[in-house]
């Protein structure tokens, strides 16, 4: 980690064109909302004091090499939530902290931290403090705490238990087009472990098919878009592009057309794949909601048993607004 002295105007605010030292002798300069490095463009300048400017820094993360947050007023979520948009890129992010308490704070966010704190002298000692501690804590980082951005891929999970699951709010996805037998979308509770629900293409005695459909799970459980990131279901909207997958693992997008919450009896349904990493999702009860088993043929919820092996994928990082980072952290 880096640490940048401030450079402050005559009011003693941050100065928005001034030049900061830095511990190995290079100038860094901010002209103009850019960031120069020894002469060299490095990145830019977002001033966060809106949602739109956080949105701003967060599209930055991979295009450029360093991204320079000030405040209008110090608030730790915007750090947190564009760390975790950069971690994997090979964009950097500075901080500006403004009191020796916050140093902690931006250096330490989400587990990860900051490249560089930009602060003034008072906080020069606490910032040097975070930065001799996150060398001990890159000393003691396993393997395990690399962030994996690997595309979704099936793997067989082993239900483990099949409860009642009581009553709660259920989402249904409808696509903008239809889905083929063999086709669904991942869903879990927890961001590591999803199961595969199918689409309700299958006929039923009592009702139409609804080909475009998924019938996905609770509203808190996650689902995965088709650019790698995830949401929960109560989140989706209309227009979002998710992530489809075939039962031999072939994947598309496809475009939301709507969210519908409705108030159902649910299912609890535990699982774990070959690691024993163990994941679980709430699902409608009901004869329409499927999931895909491992030979490729198709069960619903409510035939479910302990023993049955389902398709489904597990992932070996947490999440961040739907954002993969190697930060720990342990669901249940």
């Amino acid at each position: 980690m880096e640490i940048w002295l401030d450079a402050l105007d005559k009011t003693g605010h941050f100065a928005v064109d001034a030049t900061f030292s830095t511990k190995d002798d290079s100038d860094i300069r901010l002209t103009d909302g850019l960031l120069y490095r020894d002469g060299v463009m490095i990145g830019g300048h977002v001033h966060i004091d809106s949602e739109e400017a956080q949105t701003k820094a967060r599209s930055l993360a991979g295009s450029v090499e360093w991204i320079l947050l000030t405040f209008e007023n110090w608030s730790m979520i915007p750090i947190e939530n564009i760390v975790a948009a950069a971690e994997s890129t090979p964009t950097k992010v500075a901080a500006q902290i403004t009191q020796p308490i916050e140093a902690q704070g931006a250096g330490f966010a989400l587990d990860i931290g900051v490249d560089a704190l930009l602060c003034s002298e008072e906080c020069v000692e606490a910032a040097q403090v975070v930065k001799s501690l996150r060398l001990e804590n890159t000393v003691a980082t396993t393997p395990e705490r690399t962030a994996h951005s690997t595309p979704a891929k099936l793997t067989t999970m082993t239900v483990t238990d099949v409860q009642e699951g009581h009553s709660g709010d259920r989402v249904c996805i409808d696509l903008l087009s239809m889905l083929n037998e063999g086709e669904g979308v991942l869903v879990g509770s927890t961001s590591r472990s999803f199961a595969l629900i199918h689409g309700e293409t299958i006929q039923s005695k009592y009702v139409p098919t609804r080909p475009f459909r998924i019938n996905a799970g609770s509203v808190e459980a996650y689902t995965y878009l088709a650019d790698g990131s995830t949401k929960y279901l109560c989140e989706i909207h209309s227009g979002d592009e998710i992530c489809i997958i075939g039962q031999s693992g072939e994947s598309r997008t496809a475009t939301v057309g709507r969210m519908k919450i409705e108030t159902r009896p649910l299912i609890l349904l535990r699982f774990q794949d070959e690691n024993t990493n163990e994941g679980h999702v709430f699902i409608q009860q009901a004869e329409t909601v499927r999931l895909v088993l491992e030979n490729g043929g198709v069960c619903s919820v409510t035939d479910i048993s302990v023993g049955d092996r389902i398709l489904g994928c597990s992932f070996f990082s947490t999440r961040h607004v739907g954002q993969s980072i190697s930060a720990p952290s342990k669901e249940r």
